[in-house]
C-alpha cells in the first residue's frame, strides 16, 4: 500500500487528503441532525403547551435551553404575535430563512470535493504522462519499460483515487442535502402549527 503511495506521487497524497473534511462534515452534520431532531420533538410539545396555557414567558425561557433552528422560529412568532397573520407568517418565514445557513453549514464543501477530485486526478493523469514523455525525449527509445513506469503509474493511481474520493463524496452530498431540506420542511410544517397555536392566544 505505502509503495502504492509513494508511486502515486504527491498529487496522490493531496487527493486523499482530500477525504479528510469529508468524513469531519459526514460526522458533524450527522450528529447535528441527530441532536436537533431529538430538542425539536421535545421542545415544540413543550412549547406549544406553555403557548395554549397562555405562559408566553415560560415559552420563551424554553426556546433558550434548546440549539436547534426551531427555537429561533419559535422565539419570533412568540414576540410578534399581535401581528396580523400574514405578517406574523411572514416573519417566521424570515425567521427560518436565516437559519438556513446553520443547517446547510458545511454541506456545499462536500460539493465541491466531489467536482474536484476527478480534476485533480486527471491532473495527476497528465502529469504522469508528461513525465513518461519526458523520459522518451531524454533517452530516446527505452529498452528497459520499468523506467516509463512511475509516470503511468502516478497516471493510473491519481485516476483511480480521484474516482474513489469523488463517488462516496457525491453519495454523502445527496444524502446531506436531503436530511437538510427534511429539517426544512419539518421547520416550516412546525413553524405553521406555531402560528395557529399563537393567533389563539391573546
Amino acid at each position: 500500500m505505502l509503495d502504492l503511495l509513494l508511486k502515486g506521487g504527491p498529487i496522490l497524497w493531496v487527493i486523499l487528503a482530500l477525504a479528510i473534511p469529508v468524513v469531519a462534515i459526514l460526522v458533524e452534520r450527522l450528529l447535528y441532525f441527530r441532536k436537533i431532531s431529538t430538542d425539536e420533538d421535545k421542545l415544540f410539545s413543550r412549547v406549544k403547551g406553555a403557548v395554549e396555557k397562555g405562559h408566553f414567558d415560560e415559552a420563551l425561557a424554553i426556546c433558550d435551553t434548546v440549539e436547534a433552528p426551531l427555537g429561533a422560529l419559535i422565539r419570533v412568532g412568540i414576540e410578534n404575535r399581535l401581528l396580523p397573520e400574514g405578517e406574523l407568517k411572514e416573519a417566521v418565514k424570515d425567521a427560518a430563512l436565516r437559519e438556513l445557513p446553520r443547517i446547510e453549514q458545511n454541506i456545499p464543501a462536500v460539493n465541491v470535493i466531489a467536482n474536484i477530485s476527478p480534476l485533480m486526478g486527471l491532473f495527476g493523469t497528465v502529469s504522469g504522462i508528461i513525465a513518461s514523455f519526458d523520459v522518451l525525449g531524454h533517452f530516446g527509445a527505452v529498452s528497459d519499460p520499468s523506467v516509463l513506469a512511475l509516470g503511468i503509474s502516478q497516471a493510473l493511481l491519481t485516476t483511480a483515487a480521484g474516482i474513489i474520493i469523488a463517488v462516496p463524496s457525491m453519495v454523502a452530498y445527496a444524502w446531506l442535502s436531503g436530511r437538510a431540506n427534511a429539517v426544512i420542511g419539518r421547520l416550516e410544517g412546525q413553524a405553521n402549527e406555531l402560528v395557529r397555536v399563537v393567533r389563539r392566544k391573546p
